[in-house]
C-alpha cells in the first residue's frame, strides 16, 4: 500500500433532510458529502468539471460506515491521495463530526482517471495536475 498524503479538508453541515427513517444520516448521503469534499478540492486545484476539456473522473467509489451520523452537527471530511500512476490515482476520505474529529464515523475511497472528456477517452496525468494533486491545501 503506498503512502496516503492530506490534501485537503472541508466542514459539511448535517442537515435534518439527510437523515432516514432509522434516526441517522442515510448511507446515500456520504457519498454526496465525499463528492462535495471531492468537487471542492477538484476547485481549488483548478480542476472545475469542463465537459469540453480535460480533467479529473471518478470510475469507483466505495464507502465503509462506521459510525452513524446525526442531526445537528458538522462533518469533518478530510481528502488523502494514494498511488499516483500514469492516468489516474486513488483518493480516500476520513468522515468525521467536527465536536469529535477523534472519531471516524466513515471511511471512503474513489480512483480517479484523468480523462479528455469529449473523446471520452483517458489521457495521460498532465504535470502540473500530478504535482497538485498531492500539494496539501488545508486551512
Amino acid at each position: 500500500m503506498s503512502e496516503r498524503i492530506l490534501v485537503f479538508e472541508l466542514e459539511m453541515p448535517i442537515r435534518w433532510g439527510d437523515m432516514d427513517a432509522m434516526g441517522h444520516v442515510n448511507n446515500t448521503v456520504y457519498f454526496r458529502y465525499m463528492e462535495q469534499l471531492r468537487i471542492s478540492w477538484f476547485v481549488t486545484l483548478g480542476f472545475a468539471p469542463d465537459p469540453a476539456g480535460q480533467g479529473p473522473l471518478i470510475i469507483n467509489a466505495s464507502c465503509t460506515f462506521l459510525r452513524q451520523l446525526e442531526y445537528p452537527g458538522t462533518v469533518l471530511a478530510r481528502q488523502y491521495v494514494g498511488a499516483v500512476g500514469r492516468s489516474s490515482f486513488e483518493t480516500f476520505v476520513d468522515m468525521m463530526r467536527t465536536d469529535d474529529p477523534g472519531a471516524v464515523c466513515a471511511q471512503g475511497a474513489a480512483k480517479v482517471v484523468w480523462v479528455d472528456h469529449s473523446r471520452r477517452k483517458s489521457v495521460p496525468l498532465p504535470e502540473h495536475a500530478r504535482q497538485a494533486i498531492v500539494t496539501p491545501r488545508l486551512r
